[in-house]
């Protein structure tokens, strides 16, 4: 049986507490569960030590690498023990990059690890009682590679070359990436290609300790089941030095690219986007597709990264919406309106809002090609929206939301509070703020019907998962 993370509140120092230990010290540990970023748990006088790299079951040397009052954080000196389900990562640079955890698990064994994440967080976050929550198996990938359609990359110059790529975890450090194993194969080459075409035409590239400099991310979007691919550059300064030139390098040698597009972004900030974007050449947006129905992505509008990840998480949202053609549904963070879509043909009506006025641009165009007639989208808050609409006399029947990795907003929280909608789909990207949530409405009378966890990022440790909460007061 695996520990908790849940520990008994006391107001008496306990023995996890009291316990030193210091930087440089070596302990013998085994390896209970994976945590929430994906390191290994283990327990060192019952003090929690979390040890990247190590994995269930493994008995291990570490060392400390830093100490806090509620856990100690380590490094791998040996295994002793190794796991069955450990393997060689097949990624060259999978250590230096960070990007994936789980590269070294098997994995069928990575699927029930966030499992057990999802179950993690609900003990620890939640009073509820964990033999009456069901929380399915994680419905995982088929081929778990190349899946995602989308990059964003930091550009920087390293020994006169043009580099792009991702931080190393923990550092200020750039690691270019050439040919990323879950990045789909377009946005790889398209990126490796637009380096070339930076550095041959000598562009200037963004330097973040000076600010100066005028390239700063390369973004690259890939429509799956259409092929269109869409390349945003995001610029410091408004102005391109040779525009037309790069344009005509663009369109010799990345053929296959459809938009071309600019985004402004001038501030100090670790934000990929500014608020204006410039169309500069090809469409301003590209298409994808998700089953029969298709949608038009603009430069910063939200897409899901996994698309074919994304037709079973919707498909479980649907079945947990419990639809019968008379529900009146509202698609809270709705982005291009991709989940409220994916439901309207069950619906009576789909309302949706987001805040970013170029996703519900995106949205009403989705929901005008497929002659959807029954959706309206707003630029907004659901906490906005919601109390608007039910003072005009429209509840809905079902709310669905599917927040960033912050959880829900407060307000919102409040205002489905208040309108007490019959059913509550939440779909999350982040177990512990999900379990945070649910405790507020579990206390209002929501009830927990079913857990889905999806394995939208394969050897990652993130998870994503569908929760249905029915209204029982």
């Amino acid at each position: 049986m695996k520990q908790p993370y849940k520990q008994k509140k006391t107001n008496k120092p306990t023995e996890q507490q009291s316990v030193q230990v210091t930087v440089g010290q070596q302990m013998p540990l085994t390896i209970k569960r994976l945590g929430i970023n994906g390191e290994g748990v283990g327990y060192f006088k019952r003090k929690v030590v979390f040890v990247p790299g190590a994995l269930p079951n493994e008995e291990i040397v570490a060392e400390v690498t830093k100490t806090g009052a509620r856990f100690t954080e380590a490094k791998i000196v040996k295994i002793r023990k190794r796991s069955k389900e450990r393997i060689e990562p097949p990624c060259p640079i999978y250590d230096e990059c960070g990007g994936c955890q789980l590269q070294h698990m098997e994995y069928n064994a990575t699927l029930r690890e966030k499992q057990d994440i999802v179950r993690q967080a609900f003990e620890r976050h939640t009073d509820l009682d964990m033999n009456k929550i069901k929380i399915q198996p994680t419905i995982g990938m088929d081929d778990p590679w190349y899946y995602r359609n989308k990059s964003q990359l930091q550009v920087a110059k390293k020994g006169g070359r043009v580099i792009a790529g991702l931080y190393a975890m923990n550092s200020h450090k750039l690691i270019d990436l050439s040919a990323c194993m879950v990045q789909h194969k377009a946005t790889n080459r398209v990126t490796r290609v637009m380096k070339q075409i930076l550095g041959d035409l000598n562009i200037s590239i963004y330097d973040e300790r000076k600010h100066q400099g005028l390239i700063r991310t390369i973004v690259t979007r890939v429509g799956f089941q259409t092929g269109q691919v869409q390349v945003v550059l995001v610029t410091n300064e408004e102005s391109i030095p040779r525009q037309d030139v790069l344009l005509d390098e663009i369109k010799k040698r990345l053929p296959e690219v459809n938009s071309v597009m600019q985004n402004i972004n001038g501030k100090k900030t670790s934000l990929i986007f500014g608020e204006e974007t410039v169309h500069l050449d090809g469409e301003e947006v590209i298409e994808e597709k998700l089953g029969d129905i298709s949608f038009e992505l603009s430069a910063r509008a939200f897409f899901q990264l996994n698309p074919i990840q994304t037709v079973k998480l919707y498909n479980e949202a649907k079945r947990a919406a419990k639809l019968t053609g008379t529900e009146k549904i509202v698609d809270a963070y709705c982005g291009v309106g991709t989940i409220g879509l994916w439901l309207a043909d069950g619906a009576s009506e789909i309302r949706g809002m987001d805040v970013i006025e170029e996703s519900i641009i995106d949205a009403r165009v989705n929901a005008d090609n497929h002659g959807y007639k029954h959706a309206t989208y707003e630029v907004g808050t659901a906490e906005e929206w919601l109390p608007k609409w039910v003072k005009q006399g429209w509840k809905p029947d079902v709310v669905v939301v599917d927040p960033p990795r912050t959880g829900c907003d407060e307000k919102l929280i409040q205002t489905i509070i208040d309108v007490k909608p019959k059913r509550i789909v939440y779909v999350s990207c982040n177990p512990s703020t999900l379990a945070k949530d649910i405790e507020q409405l579990r206390k209002k009378g929501y009830k927990v019907e079913n857990v889905q966890p999806v394995d939208m990022f394969p050897w990652t440790a993130q998870v994503e998962s569908v929760t249905t909460l029915e209204f029982k007061l």
